[in-house]
């Protein structure tokens, strides 16, 4: 896998991805906080084998719960998706994005299942338009899956991080989290 992403990081979101989220959280039936009051306190990206597709992972915390909003950025609308559209921003520098939910989205789902069948990392450094390079953020690992074990392909992303270890699950993904709560790892998703 490339483990490195490209980013524009002068670039200019409107909205921003944070304006998003507390729109699109206002809308959601499972989110009962404010919206208004969440605090982004982490983020991941995977890499698009084909480079068409953004994805990357917000962790936000409300109200001292701690959850996560995987997402995608595309230039052109995923086909009837209506449900799975997040909004839609313009990227000073790639124009217009429409931002879904990443679980309703192929590209994301087939990344996931590759990062944790295959033991493997989200990106680890990202590439900025002047050259340099820096670390990504968030360190994640998926825990791969035994040889013989079967799945069903069933992937969970866990919404509200708790102490949860899944240890049923045949392959994880795991992060190490850096909060207010000190430093510790998460599960964030499961395949079964």
């Amino acid at each position: 896998m490339t483990r490195r992403a490209e980013i524009h990081s002068g670039a200019t979101l409107t909205p921003t991805k944070r304006e998003l989220v507390v729109d699109w959280l206002a809308r959601q039936d499972w989110f009962t906080g404010d919206p208004a009051v969440i605090e982004q306190v982490a983020a991941f990206r995977f890499v698009d084998p084909e480079g068409e597709v953004g994805i990357e992972t917000l962790l936000f915390n409300a109200d001292g719960f701690v959850f996560q909003i995987p997402q995608t950025y595309r230039a052109e609308p995923l086909d009837d998706d209506v449900e799975g559209l997040i909004g839609v921003l313009e990227h000073s520098e790639l124009g217009t994005r429409y931002v879904y939910d990443a679980m309703t989205d192929p590209v994301y789902l087939a990344e996931l299942e590759r990062v944790i069948r295959e033991g493997d990392t989200a990106v680890e450094t990202v590439s900025l338009r002047d050259g340099s390079v820096k670390p990504a953020g968030m360190e994640i690992r998926g825990t791969g899956v035994a040889e013989g074990v079967a799945t069903v392909g069933e992937l969970e992303v866990v919404g509200l991080l708790t102490d949860e270890r899944y240890e049923d699950a045949p392959g994880r993904l795991l992060g190490r989290l850096v909060d207010d709560a000190g430093t510790r790892e998460v599960v964030l998703a499961v395949l079964r």
